[in-house]
């Protein structure tokens, strides 16, 4: 029973540093800067829920896993509302949303 918990940490694991690279790929590779906080917030969310859980299922029921749970509601409610802030204080200082590419003829 307990490979079986390590195998699904593992996976877990591996899949929540997955997340965070294509996040980070993201923030590289696409066009503005609203497509780019899109990518970060979203694969940030994803990535740091399944390496947290995957903790967790290594920690067990314990006063670490607590801990983790703690730090996995932190997380929940703030990463949403700062990439929220983030993107209104953009919009309000200015910054046009939309692909930096598109409606420009190509000549």
């Amino acid at each position: 029973m307990q490979s079986a918990v390590d195998v699904l940490s593992w996976i877990l694991l591996a899949a929540g540093g997955a997340f965070v690279f294509v996040g980070g790929l993201g923030a590289l590779r696409l066009p503005d800067f609203y497509t780019r906080m899109h990518a970060a917030s979203l694969t940030d969310g994803m990535g740091t829920i399944l390496i947290l859980v995957g903790i967790m299922l290594q920690a067990g029921w314990s006063l670490a896993a607590i801990k983790l749970i703690a730090i996995l509601v932190c997380l929940l409610l703030t990463s949403p509302t700062a990439s929220y802030a983030l993107a209104n204080a953009a919009l309000l200082s200015g910054v046009e949303p939309g692909n930096s590419r598109a409606g420009k003829a190509e000549n």
